[in-house]
């Protein structure tokens, strides 16, 4: 590090907040951390690079830019020990009667992908009205109807495909990009509607079957908030033996169905080609003792299905309105989602699409 009083290099810290400078004229007290010296960043920055402007006649360092960024690890591992901490102290909800009679082969996976609970859409721009009123309703009541079309499989997956929060945090950007987004109000509401609306749906689950399995993919607009709903969820259904809710950080998820594998990913680290290999390299053990391999996608917002010869990849709509961004790029696809049902023994075996003009009409 360079001296803080005459900016020679190769200054020692000692301890107590002291250094020595090696020319060895003189001490100095440090102050905290600075965003100029690369050697001493504080906690939760991480060092891009450096541009140094040197003087060309001595050779001897004029000035010196440090770039710098936000340690997106250390961000993730900050929130997850906070949620640890206070999920300590949540009253788990009680389990909840078991239905009578479930089919035992059967699975059903209920898909909800780039939901974006928190936009704003305003149908004179977009032609469709979407906040967060609308977002709530729209989702109980798909999940009403999508249940009462379905079989009374044994296995229910809430299959969250990520993006399910418009927005990762009090300013309306996306996380990585800090793209800005149409947002309809404020993030501690968006929360609150989030975890209401999860919870009915949970309980519309367990009613409907014997086991339920929870997945909150993570997503490119809510990399943190899919963090904290996964360990909220599971703190809260610690004492409900019928559900199970899949707590990995690892953005790829599996569910084993038995002879039939389900693999996820929101579509925001890999693209459809060559997500296969992913999954079956990832999931070895499951791959390699499952028949029927099945993978689910979403991200892009529109049908895309591609077979390859290890599995059958699917990328899914979403209920969601479009935003103004969408609107004016031309992005137009349709607005539905669908449950899928899945045998032990065949694969799968029935499907369910629910649009959102069935939902609203």
């Amino acid at each position: 590090m360079k001296c803080p009083r005459c900016q020679a290099d190769g200054a020692i810290r000692n301890g107590g907040g002291r250094g020595w400078c090696k020319t060895g004229s003189h001490a100095f007290k440090l102050g905290p951390a600075s965003l100029s010296d690369p050697d001493n960043l504080p906690e939760g920055v991480k060092l891009r690079g450096t541009s140094t402007l040197t003087d060309v006649r001595t050779g001897e360092t004029v000035l010196q830019w440090v770039k710098t960024s936000a340690d997106e690890e250390a961000r993730k591992q900050a929130i997850q020990a906070a949620i640890a901490a206070l999920a300590e102290k949540i009253k788990p909800v009680p389990a909840q009667r078991a239905p009578k009679r479930t089919a035992e082969d059967l699975a059903n996976l209920y898909v909800v992908s780039d939901y974006h609970l928190g936009m704003l859409s305003w149908p004179e721009e977009t032609g469709d009205d979407w906040n967060l009123d609308i977002a709530e309703s729209m989702l109980v009541d798909w999940f009403g109807a999508a249940i009462a079309q379905s079989p009374d499989a044994e296995l229910g997956v809430f299959c969250q495909l990520g993006d399910f929060l418009h927005q990762d945090g009090l300013d309306a950007v996306t996380p990585a990009s800090k793209h800005l987004l149409d947002a309809d109000t404020r993030f501690q509401k968006i929360v609150r509607v989030a975890i209401r609306a999860i919870r009915r749906v949970i309980g519309m689950l367990l009613a409907k079957h014997a086991r339920v399995i929870v997945l909150m993919a993570e997503g490119n607009h809510d990399t943190a908030s899919s963090i904290w709903l996964r360990e909220l969820l599971a703190a809260l259904y610690a004492d409900e033996p019928r559900v199970a809710v899949d707590v990995s950080p690892d953005p790829y998820y599996c569910v084993e169905h038995g002879a039939t594998a389900l693999f996820f990913h929101h579509g925001h680290k890999h693209k459809m080609a060559g997500i296969d290999a992913v999954f079956a390299a990832k999931f070895r053990e499951v791959f390699g003792r499952t028949k029927y391999a099945y993978a689910h996608m979403g991200h892009l917002h529109h049908v895309d299905v591609k077979e390859t010869s290890l599995m059958l990849v699917e990328q899914h709509r979403t209920l969601a309105a479009k935003d103004a961004y969408a609107s004016r790029g031309g992005w137009m696809s349709d607005r539905d989602a669908q449950v899928v049902t899945y045998s032990k023994t065949w694969g799968e075996v029935g499907r369910v699409r629910v649009s959102a003009r069935m939902v609203a009409a």
